[in-house]
């Protein structure tokens, strides 16, 4: 603030700027945890009349006693709403940690960013291979580190592969997008050789675009001449950070019977993935 000689009082240029940002803030995070139940601190916060604080799940959801505040000598209830804290707490913004991401959010919506962040971190479906990354670098790690079969999928154009029963497991790129899909098969029980299924490789609650997926397999030709067999299944794709962990049976799948394979120990496998916006 600047005052002149004629008395007129004039304001200096950060005076002026209610909404000015520091760049780099250290602070302790755990004072925006609410000490009750330990998790972030979200609008609205009460307190006691003591100053002590809580969220308003912990001062409505505890039980009975356990709602009074156990700090102050006689106790007493979270019955103040706290509206300096709120304005702390909508006005704080974090860096997302996923590597590549680079977007500020809110601290108290952080866990929910996390879980859908298009970056967080998926692990490497080989078994054994400790690496994380995001989604994107998966397709560089597996090509580059490990031997399994990595094949170039166009959205809404069939895709033919020869998949053996010994290692029905393969990665499909799909370079329009940089998306990643995982390819997963297992041995349902004798008669029915093999169950496939397609998960995409990103965080479980990812919003649009979600994933539709055809897949169908096609038996050696019969009698009459030109007439085949085939099993047929369509399947929105799940997600998952962790392709590997998945359990093709607790998936939509398709079931290929013995007298479709195509050979002794290969499904002819026709896939197809269409992109949904909306």
């Amino acid at each position: 603030m600047v005052v002149h000689e004629e008395g007129e009082i004039m304001q200096t240029e950060q005076e002026q700027d209610p909404t000015m940002e520091l760049s780099k803030v250290s602070m302790d995070l755990t004072v925006l945890h609410c000490p009750l139940c330990l998790r972030p601190l979200t609008p609205p916060v009460y307190e006691c009349k003591g100053g002590h604080l809580a969220c308003a799940d912990c001062r409505v959801e505890r039980p009975g006693n356990q709602r009074q505040c156990q700090k102050c000598e006689r106790g007493g209830g979270f019955d103040v709403r706290n509206t300096a804290v709120d304005s702390v707490l909508s006005s704080v913004r974090v860096e997302c940690p996923h590597e590549g991401c680079g977007l500020y959010v809110t601290y108290h919506k952080l866990a929910d960013h996390q879980s859908v962040c298009p970056l967080a971190p998926c692990k490497c479906p080989v078994p054994v291979c400790g690496y994380e990354g995001p989604p994107p670098a998966l397709y560089h790690h597996i090509s580059t580190a490990h031997p399994m079969p990595v094949h170039r999928i166009q959205y809404g154009k069939v895709l033919q592969l020869q998949v053996p029963l010994s290692e029905p497991r393969l990665l499909l790129f799909a370079e329009e997008d940089r998306r990643t899909f995982f390819l997963v098969g297992g041995v349902l029980d004798i008669g029915a050789p093999i169950a496939v299924s397609v998960v995409c490789i990103r965080a479980g609650a990812s919003p649009l675009p979600h994933y539709l997926a055809k897949l169908w397999a096609n038996g050696p030709p019969g009698e009459p001449k030109g007439t085949t067999d085939a099993v047929k299944v369509e399947m929105e794709v799940t997600s998952s950070k962790d392709p590997d962990d998945v359990d093709v049976q607790e998936l939509t799948f398709l079931t290929v019977p013995p007298k479709l394979l195509a050979g002794a120990k290969l499904v002819s496998l026709h896939i197809q993935i269409d992109k949904l916006t909306s």
